[in-house]
């Protein structure tokens, strides 16, 4: 017999294909740029997606697996606000147009969607296989949460970047910056485009971003399928987020204190779990807060200054 289990990973694997298929190739080859109540409606209906499959949870396997699953997709959310404002620099830096844009933001989430896979099956693995590695994991987001503080007011500079700059010794580059192409041929020779070059950028942070969040989320779950599920549908609707925030996101200039204090009290949660268990409501609760709060004293502080 198949379990239910069994059944919703069936389910999920058939929908998340065509999910992002529509989302990735068959929006994404849209001539225009969305306007602002379009990325917005687009983002809208992915986030009633998510809560819709959060609600199948609750119905078939239970309030605590649910409850998992929307702290779990609330955290990323969160912590994907500060990924889309690093996305937001790398499109400048290399004044991309909105085609290249949505170009290297498709191959950027298609990356995310294997990096999550891989990261989340092998931090459970670890978790279950060496139980030291709980303080490991608990003491790297506390790392990671108190090098954001200190960095909060350091510039993003893309050019620091060791991908970035192996990438520009071992292959060979072209500094033209309007085709809309990763690899340009010219003559007998090919190049790499400086489009190819932020997508680099774009993964590499996709990369960094994972080593935060993947285990921030064991901290909530161990349990793989309410692990990647939420996860999934966090970055499901990350492009039509980017276009919908890509003008707001400058304004939440508390967004790293909120996120640096998620990533601190996710590592301390993390650390203590073999000693107490705090309640996943609280844990839930505690991430909305803090993430509404970050958000309505930067809008606060963003009104006074124009005032």
């Amino acid at each position: 017999m198949i379990s239910i289990s069994q059944i919703f990973w069936i389910l999920f694997g058939i929908f998340i294909l065509g999910a992002v298929w529509f989302d990735l190739y068959r929006l994404a080859k849209r001539k225009e740029a969305l306007s602002l109540k379009q990325a917005g409606l687009w983002t809208l209906s992915w986030i009633i997606l998510a809560l819709f499959f959060n609600l199948l949870i609750y119905f078939f396997l239970g309030s605590e697996k649910a409850l998992e699953y929307l702290t779990v997709y609330l955290l990323e959310k969160s912590l994907s606000l500060d990924n889309l404002f690093v996305f937001l620099i790398i499109f400048s830096y290399f004044d991309l147009a909105f085609l290249s844009q949505q170009k290297v933001l498709k191959w950027g989430i298609l990356g995310a969607f294997l990096m999550r896979a891989v990261f989340i099956f092998g931090g459970i693995w670890l978790l279950k296989t060496f139980h030291f590695m709980v303080y490991i994991f608990g003491g790297f987001l506390i790392f990671s949460g108190i090098k954001l503080f200190l960095r909060k007011k350091e510039k993003i500079d893309p050019q620091k970047n060791l991908f970035l700059k192996m990438a520009r010794k071992i292959i060979p580059l072209t500094v033209t910056p309007k085709e809309n192409k990763f690899f340009l041929r010219k003559g007998k020779f090919g190049y790499f485009t400086p489009l190819f070059l932020a997508m680099i950028l774009i993964e590499s942070s996709d990369l960094v971003f994972a080593t935060d969040s993947v285990p921030a989320v064991l901290s909530i779950t161990r349990d793989p399928f309410i692990a990647y599920t939420s996860n999934t549908f966090a970055i499901l609707g990350l492009r039509a987020l980017y276009f919908f925030l890509a003008n707001f996101l400058p304004k939440f200039i508390y967004l790293k204190e909120g996120i640096t204090i998620l990533l601190i009290f996710i590592g301390l949660k993390m650390i203590l779990s073999p000693f107490y268990h705090l309640p996943i409501i609280f844990s839930l609760s505690f991430i909305f807060l803090v993430l509404l709060t970050s958000i309505l004293f930067s809008l606060r502080k963003k009104s006074a200054l124009n005032f």
